[in-house]
């Protein structure tokens, strides 16, 4: 995926949103076939309108669904489930209450099976801003007689990638599948909260849908990586580093006690342990996976420019590319004593111990796709596997769209990226039954 064409997408989309309207996007279309279609241009929406998978992830893309508010594209997808004649549970993960909506995840199977052979997953929370929904005809510099492949239509908007993508390729993928085999043991979990938390797969996790030993034998998770398996995802380690001090006029610092100034030299040591060799105190690195890495996304501190500090904290976040949560958590204690000499000024809060994950390694040995490996976390170490020295649960992740601009405001996929991961996931299917 080119990333200048998206940032071709992000100015055409924040232009229409300056105007209050989206122009009618007009281009001539050379579909699969290589004809070129007989009206002189054509309204891009129709390309949408023609194709269910299509005309579906633009239902479900319309509707903003940031984490903590999935509720309303949970119902659109319970509701077109059981019209393609299919079990569905709605998995309550938080009850309504006056101060927060409903959040549950969906789960769908053919007929009584409530527990199939292959378990097919993705998330249908986004993070925010919501950005609508529009279409784009790839970037060129001939505007006056533009002709692109149909494949090549740009869909832009939040979630398009991450990962509403998958949800409507797994889905369209598992329903393509039953037409030709009714009897093929699968099983859809689509649920809430992957970019928060991760609440919904821990749900799963710990409910009756989740038996130990499973009856799954395999488990394909949806998340953007480029149409290529992934070998395995780096694990995390989220933690925050408090300062606390004595507040004072600013015109007489002496009589207190600055918490930021007790805070930099500490956030700037972690901020290099990336870089140090683990033999010497640095985060740890292995050959799949490389360097771990360390990201302080949030730092908070102060009142006013004239008052001393009284509190300052940072929020951080490891990729953890080697070792336990636990190892790191040892390697990031040392650094900060070493700059404090633990004199109590600078204080850790890892939160609950059972936060964060291993790197993850996973099962790539599906003929004919490429391979890779990540850094970005997924639900895959939410989803507990009891196999009690049963047989090994195999593990896939995989689906359409580039994790580059899955957050950004340059969100986007091409209409032969979807379609290609619809044949991708009925591959991974066909391969999981035909190994049982």
């Amino acid at each position: 995926m080119k990333i200048n064409y998206f940032y071709a997408v992000a100015s055409l989309a924040r232009l229409a949103l300056a105007l209050n309207y989206q122009q009618p996007l007009r281009g001539n279309v050379i579909h699969e076939n290589h004809e070129n279609v007989k009206s002189p241009s054509v309204d891009l929406d129709r390309i949408i309108d023609e194709s269910p998978l299509l005309s579906f992830h633009r239902e479900i893309v319309q509707i903003p669904s940031i984490s903590e508010h999935e509720r309303s594209v949970g119902n659109l997808l319970l509701d077109f489930i059981r019209s393609h004649n299919l079990t569905v549970e709605k998995q309550i993960v938080t009850s309504g209450s006056d101060t927060e909506q409903e959040r549950f995840n969906v789960y769908a199977y053919t007929g009584e099976n409530r527990f199939p052979d292959v378990l097919l997953t993705s998330h249908i929370d986004t993070v925010p801003p919501f950005i609508p929904y529009s279409l784009h005809p790839p970037a060129s510099g001939n505007t006056e007689n533009l002709t692109f492949n149909r494949s090549d239509l740009i869909i832009a908007g939040r979630g398009t990638v991450d990962a509403k993508a998958s949800v409507a390729a797994i889905l369209f993928a598992a329903l393509e599948t039953l037409d030709v085999n009714p009897d093929a043991s699968i099983g859809l979990l689509f649920d809430v909260g992957e970019e928060k938390s991760g609440v919904g797969m821990k749900h799963f996790s710990n409910s009756d849908l989740n038996l130990a030993p499973p009856t799954f034998h395999t488990v394909i998770f949806g998340e953007p990586t480029e149409l290529k398996l992934v070998a395995g995802h780096k694990g995390t380690l989220g933690f925050k580093i408090i300062a606390e001090g004595k507040a004072a006029h600013s015109g007489y610092p002496w009589l207190g006690k600055s918490a930021i100034s007790s805070l930099l030299p500490v956030l700037y040591h972690l901020d290099t342990l990336q870089d140090v060799p683990p033999e010497k105190g640095g985060l740890l690195r292995s050959k799949k996976f490389g360097q771990s890495t360390l990201n302080i996304g949030v730092v908070r501190a102060g009142l006013a420019a004239n008052v001393v500090p009284t509190y300052a904290e940072a929020t951080i976040s490891v990729r953890l590319a080697a070792g336990s949560p636990d190892d790191t958590r040892d390697i990031v204690r040392k650094a900060v004593e070493d700059v404090t000499g633990g004199d109590g000024s600078v204080y850790l809060d890892f939160g609950d111990t059972e936060n964060g994950a291993p790197p993850q390694h996973l099962d790539f040995d599906v003929d004919g796709f490429d391979v890779i490996t990540v850094n970005y976390g997924t639900d895959i170490p939410s989803l507990k596997i009891s196999t009690q020295e049963g047989p090994k649960v195999k593990r896939y992740l995989y689906g359409p769209g580039s994790i580059h601009v899955a957050h950004g405001g340059d969100e986007a996929i091409t209409v032969g990226e979807l379609e290609e991961a619809v044949r991708g996931y009925k591959r991974l299917i066909s391969a999981a039954l035909g190994a049982h």
